[in-house]
């Protein structure tokens, strides 16, 4: 059964992969005769299309080194400018240094004494719920400053411990909530950092699509961008496990006699100073990335604003120099053999390059959407085309890859907010925000969604709907009513 398994799954690679590549290839031919779009622009169309296919059916990091090379291969730029627009556009170069770091956080075991952290509180004891929300908020960080991967695959083993040791086994209904609670506060994370992962890419991907605008490029403020993310987080965060406790209503009877001591039966060795080092190093790059935008005015932010993008590449620079007992801080080469996301990185890569090729005056892709949505937009109100446009963004995040769903509708943004004179800002941040963060009823919606409904043992496919979508719809709810008047606030 296994092996019969296994060629289903390698027969199925190859036809989405075949299907993928052809739709690169052979869209270009197809009579479509679509407005304002170049033949370049046919091209880079198909080549957007089949990454899109790749990304969702086939290996979002083989569908991103594809498109790049597609695109190189097409007539939109030759291969030596194309490579150097891809990989040397210095965003990519700050997130594989960002990744550097993040990848040392886990290698050195330091995620492990953060977890540990938020299950020891001694104030959660007998406090089910409370417990709930301290192991959330530890999902939500790092999920927000490392990955929703390492949120899940750290917090997911000690709550199998946790649920033996009290009592509960596969098929009681608080480790169903609780596991999926792990995975909905670690995806609302996820999109936090405006620096890091797909809040990044995405962030990038508005500004470079702007950069033709009249006063464009339109740049975000990382701090009014995190801002709206951490309280629209931690308000879900709530929200969710509120409507668990009182909704749901699972027995936590057995959780109750839970106490914080278990863990410590085996606790974890005193931290050693490379570890300390780097959790500070990682502390003091956030803060250097963040303080130009909230303090601009101070002595030296001028400066820290400048160089923001090589912050990261001189704090590896540092690590990698300061030696402790004959060996770097950072071991580089190791960290990046084993704790290095390259799917991360290579599809931060695509993105930033796809947007900016798709909102090139050499394919007409930008004027073509003007003239097709122009009608559908003509008297529409800001705040009517926010609902529509979340509406639509969680629909579509859940049937396809968040990623995709967020860079096909900024160019929608855009031409809405250039036709009306609103301010796109608010609209944007809501947008990436949301369909990171509400990427979870579906398998197809992120890698997260999917790792939860692969847990059928602990999680049956039909609860994870069941909890999942009501979480989606209040996260819904709280971006509309609580933040559409904050970013407009803070924007």
């Amino acid at each position: 059964m296994a092996n019969q398994n296994g060629r289903k799954r390698e027969k199925m690679f190859l036809i989405h992969s075949l299907i993928g590549v052809g739709i690169m290839v052979f869209f270009r031919f197809l009579p479509l005769n679509l407005p304002e779009v170049t033949s370049v622009g046919m091209e880079v169309l198909g080549i957007f299309i089949g990454t899109l296919y790749l990304w969702t059916f086939v290996d979002p990091l083989w569908g991103s080194l594809m498109s790049i090379a597609m695109v190189g291969l097409s007539n939109y730029m030759p291969m030596a400018g194309l490579l150097k627009e891809a990989f040397g556009a210095p965003v990519v170069a700050q997130v594989f240094f960002l990744l550097i770091m993040a990848g040392g956080l886990v290698y050195y075991k330091i995620t492990l004494y953060i977890g540990r952290f938020f299950l020891t509180r001694k104030f959660t004891n007998g406090k089910p719920w409370l417990l709930m929300f301290v192991i959330c908020i530890g999902c939500y960080f790092l999920g927000g400053f490392i990955s929703p991967f390492t949120a899940i695959f750290l917090f997911w083993p000690v709550l199998y411990d946790v649920f033996e040791e009290v009592g509960y086994k596969k098929g009681d209904a608080l480790p169903r909530v609780m596991l999926t609670l792990v995975v909905v506060a670690a995806l609302i994370g996820f999109p936090m950092a405006p620096f890091a992962q797909n809040g990044l890419a995405l962030l990038t991907n508005f500004t470079n699509i702007t950069a033709n605008l009249p006063g464009g490029p339109i740049v975000v403020n990382n701090a009014a961008y995190m801002a709206v993310a951490i309280i629209l987080g931690l308000i879900m965060i709530v929200a969710n496990i509120l409507f668990a406790k009182f909704v749901i209503r699972p027995d936590v009877t057995k959780l109750k006699n839970y106490d914080v001591d278990m863990l410590n039966k085996n606790p974890l060795p005193p931290m050693e100073p490379r570890q300390k080092v780097i959790g500070i190093s990682f502390v003091i790059l956030i803060l250097g990335m963040l303080l130009p935008s909230l303090f601009p005015t101070l002595p030296g932010m001028a400066f820290l604003s400048s160089n923001s993008l090589g912050l990261a590449l001189l704090m590896v620079a540092v690590l990698g120099a300061i030696r402790i007992k004959g060996k770097s801080v950072l071991e580089i080469p190791q960290v990046m053999a084993t704790n290095f996301n390259w799917g991360a990185y290579f599809i931060i890569v695509a993105a930033i390059l796809l947007g900016s090729v798709l909102t090139s005056d050499n394919t007409g892709v930008s004027a073509f959407l003007s003239v097709v949505l122009s009608p559908i937009f003509q008297g529409m109100s800001p705040m009517v085309f926010t609902v529509l446009l979340m509406a639509m963004a969680v629909l579509l995040t859940n049937l396809c890859n968040s990623l995709v769903i967020g860079m096909i509708l900024q160019p929608v943004i855009v031409t809405y907010c250039t036709q009306t004179g609103a301010n796109p800002a608010p609209i944007v941040t809501l947008l990436i925000i949301f369909v990171l963060l509400s990427a979870a009823i579906t398998p197809a919606a992120s890698p997260f969604a999917a790792i939860l409904h692969s847990n059928k043992e602990w999680v049956p496919t039909k609860y994870v709907y069941q909890y999942t979508i009501p979480f989606v719809i209040l996260e819904l709810i709280i971006v509309l009513v609580i933040g559409v008047p904050l970013a407009n606030l803070l924007m």
